[in-house]
């Protein structure tokens, strides 16, 4: 399993690629091969402010629904149009095309507290 060092995690499974005050956020690959399929992604929060760890949409496995929770406080600033009509990049690529949203970070030191490669690859025991 992929635990790209670049990147911080969190214990609900989204990663945040952080440059300068802008994050662009995803699901992990863990996360996928536990959902599955995903058939569909559903972000209806373009331009609202959320707080750490607020949903900010859902996504759609064949089996179930999980929401998506915003590691870090920021606004919405673009969700990726691409997983509307191919919501299974997820599933192929979700550290690359499969990234979900950019945020415009409210406090870039936020994302130093979420985990590590080493420490998100241990809590997922792999």
């Amino acid at each position: 399993m992929n635990f790209p060092s670049n990147l911080r995690y969190t214990k609900d499974h989204e990663w945040v690629l952080l440059e300068g005050t802008t994050a662009k956020i995803g699901i992990t690959e863990f996360a996928q091969r536990e959902l599955g399929d995903i058939v569909f992604v559903d972000i209806p929060t373009t331009g609202k402010s959320l707080a750490a760890e607020d949903v900010f949409g859902t996504v759609e496995a064949v089996k179930t629904v999980s929401d998506l929770f915003l590691p870090v406080a920021g606004t919405i600033g673009s969700v990726n149009e691409e997983l509307e009509g191919s919501p299974e990049l997820v599933n192929t690529d979700p550290y690359g095309d499969g990234w979900m949203v950019t945020i415009t970070v409210n406090n870039p030191a936020d994302v130093e507290g979420l985990l590590t490669a080493d420490q998100y690859k241990a809590l997922v025991g792999e």
